[in-house]
């Protein structure tokens, strides 16, 4: 049941959808997959990808804060906020000084307006089908955090910088609010992202790389237990079969106590992954490598 569960850590290239850069994993690991959030066509860089029952834990990987590379092109905007849209608005190119005068005004918690071409849905149908069949769509604002906004380089009205962001931080509205607040129009022209959570993009391969793909199976343990908000816990023997019959466990021992964690991976003395667990609720939420044998223990 358990034997392909993976979290997989891909570099998503650009030109691509996250959707069709899914198929090679499909085809070698498992048919059953998901990504812990998307990216747009034309942005490169990590997908938290995740296989077989590993899937239920997208609630984990999906409310982590992200970083970004960023190229914001002023004094142009477009329809998609990206380089793939028709410009709807020209201004002047803005000085440096201006730039940097404006960024500290984006920093921590506020309010932001999502892109009206997004997968956000507005009363059940998308955002951006809506706009495509020519309706007007108010896109409520919601509230984000940006932690870090740390220019790199600035040339030819093109702002280099590396954005760090809560969960749900659109970072195509940022250049947008950013344009505007500088007195110019903006939007992106390239975008990586370099980080989710505590995971790297430095540490992702290639989804079309076999060998790489499946090698790097080995780590999905690590990873989980990287986690910040996960406890780990040991069970003994006696608890293996009654957990495998999708029960939450009588006894277990702490061998690391998340922040305040919701979910706990179960471990068998062994050190094998063998389920995740809702802590609050008292009941299993993915079964990983459930015991298949040994003795039957009561399950009551």
């Amino acid at each position: 049941m358990g034997k392909n569960a993976s979290i997989l850590l891909i570099k998503k290239k650009r030109g691509l959808t996250s959707f069709s850069s899914l198929n090679d994993i499909k085809r070698t690991i498992d048919p059953k997959v998901g990504h812990a959030g998307t990216l747009d066509k034309f942005a490169e860089g990590l997908l938290i990808v995740l296989t077989g029952s590993m899937t239920k834990l997208n609630v984990l990987f999906s409310r982590m804060d992200k970083q970004y590379r960023a190229h914001i092109q002023f004094g142009t905007e477009t329809d998609t906020l990206d380089p793939e849209g028709t410009v709807i608005a020209e201004a002047s190119i803005p000085h440096y000084d201006t730039i940097l005068e404006a960024i500290p005004s984006f920093i921590g918690e506020g309010e932001q307006e999502p892109p009206a071409y997004s997968a956000l849905h507005i009363n059940g149908k998308r955002a951006s089908e809506l706009v495509r069949q020519g309706k007007q769509v108010v896109m409520p604002k919601r509230p984000i955090t940006i932690y870090a906004f740390s220019p790199i380089s600035y040339q030819n009205g093109v702002l280099v910088a590396d954005i760090h962001v809560s969960k749900g931080t659109y970072i195509r509205s940022i250049a947008r609010d950013l344009g505007k607040a500088c007195g110019s129009r903006a939007h992106l022209t390239a975008l990586v992202r370099t980080s989710i959570g505590p995971f790297s993009l430095d540490e992702a391969v290639d989804a079309r790389n076999t060998e790489a793909l499946v090698s790097s199976m080995q780590y999905t343990d690590a990873y989980l237990k990287r986690l910040e908000d996960v406890s780990v816990f040991e069970m003994p023997e006696s608890e293996l079969f009654r957990v495998a019959n999708g029960s939450y466990p009588h006894t277990v021992t702490c061998i690391k106590e998340g922040k305040d964690a919701v979910f706990g991976a179960l471990y068998s003395k062994d050190g094998v992954l063998r389920a995740v667990s809702n802590l609050q609720e008292k009941r299993l939420i993915a079964q990983i490598h459930p015991y298949t044998g040994g003795k039957q223990y009561e399950t009551i």
